[in-house]
C-alpha cells in the first residue's frame, strides 16, 4: 500500500512539474560539450515559456541529460535541429521511443531544414514508428522564413558550417533567444541575433579562426556590435576549456557566460 501511494505521488508530481505555468522565458543548458568532449554532454538546452517547452538539438548525449533535469514523456512540445551532424541530432530515436514506451499520446512537432524523422527512427528501431499512439509532426526551417509554434515565433538563418546549420530565434513577444547550432556568424545571422536577450553560441576556439567555427574573440566582438545583452558560448573545444580559468573572457558592453549542464538561465 506505502509503496502503491509512492508511486502515484511521484507520478502526480512529475506531470505538476511539466504543466506549472512559466512567467517568463528561461533556458536550461543541458549540455554544452563539442562532439568529442568526454566530459561534456552535447550542445543542448530547453527552452521553457509560457505555453511552450522547446528543445534546441539533440545529439546522442541529450536523451540523457533531459532525462535527468525532467523524464516526463509529455514534457516536450517540439523539438528544433540545426544540422545533421551525429552530437545535435542522434539522440532523436531514444528520446521518442522512451516517449513512446511510457505511454505518450501528446502530439509532439519537429523542425528542422530536413524532414529526417522516419528515417532516423526507422534506421535505429524499425517498424516501432505505427506503434506510437502519438503524431510526430513536422516544420520546414528555411532561411528567412518565420513559423508561428504556439505563442511563439521561430526564425531562422544560415551560419557557415561544414554541412547545413540553421541558427534560430526564439521570441514570446517580449523576449528574444537565438541559438546558432554550428558555425561562424555571418551578414545574416549578426540580422538575426541583433537586439536579442540572449544568443547561445558555438564558440570552439579561443582567438584562431578555422573555416565553420566560431571563435570568442570574434564572437564578443560581434555580440557588442549588434546589442546582444548576454552571450553564452558553447561547444568548446575540450582541450580550450581546460585553459579557460587561466583566461579572462569578458567585455565592458556584454554580459559573457560560459554556462555548464544544468545551469539555469531566466531571460
Amino acid at each position: 500500500m506505502g509503496a502503491a501511494f509512492l508511486f502515484v505521488l511521484a507520478r502526480r508530481l512529475k506531470t505538476f512539474g511539466s504543466k506549472s505555468i512559466i512567467k517568463y522565458m528561461k533556458v536550461i543548458f543541458l549540455g554544452t560539450g563539442e562532439a568529442f568532449d568526454e566530459n561534456n554532454p552535447n550542445n543542448s538546452s530547453l527552452v521553457l515559456s509560457k505555453k511552450t517547452k522547446l528543445l534546441l538539438d539533440c545529439g546522442y548525449t541529450t536523451p540523457y541529460e533531459l532525462w535527468k533535469y525532467n523524464n516526463d514523456q509529455n514534457l516536450l512540445d517540439a523539438i528544433y535541429i540545426s544540422h545533421l551532424h551525429g552530437d545535435h541530432c542522434f539522440g532523436l530515436p531514444a528520446l521518442v521511443m522512451r516517449m513512446w514506451e511510457e505511454g505518450r499520446e501528446k502530439p509532439i512537432t519537429i523542425i528542422s531544414e530536413e524532414d529526417i524523422f522516419e528515417r532516423f527512427l526507422e534506421f535505429g528501431y524499425k517498424g516501432f514508428l505505427r506503434k506510437f499512439k502519438f503524431k510526430v509532426n513536422y516544420k520546414k526551417a528555411e532561411p528567412g522564413k518565420i513559423i508561428k509554434f504556439k505563442e511563439l515565433e521561430l526564425s531562422f538563418a544560415e551560419t557557415k558550417h561544414s554541412r547545413k546549420n540553421l541558427a534560430i530565434k526564439v521570441s514570446d513577444g517580449e523576449k528574444t533567444i537565438c541559438y546558432s547550432g554550428d558555425g561562424m556568424f555571418t551578414k545574416e545571422t549578426k540580422k538575426l541575433y541583433k537586439d536579442s536577450d540572449l544568443v547561445i553560441h558555438e564558440a570552439y576556439l579561443y582567438n584562431k579562426k578555422i573555416i565553420g567555427h566560431a571563435c570568442i574573440t570574434d564572437l564578443i566582438k560581434m555580440a557588442e556590435r549588434n546589442n546582444i545583452k548576454c552571450l553564452a558560448l558553447t561547444h568548446i573545444h575540450r582541450d580550450l576549456r581546460k585553459e579557460l580559468n587561466k583566461k579572462k573572457i569578458s567585455s565592458k558592453k556584454v554580459k559573457v557566460i560560459i554556462p555548464k549542464p544544468f545551469d539555469k538561465l531566466r531571460i
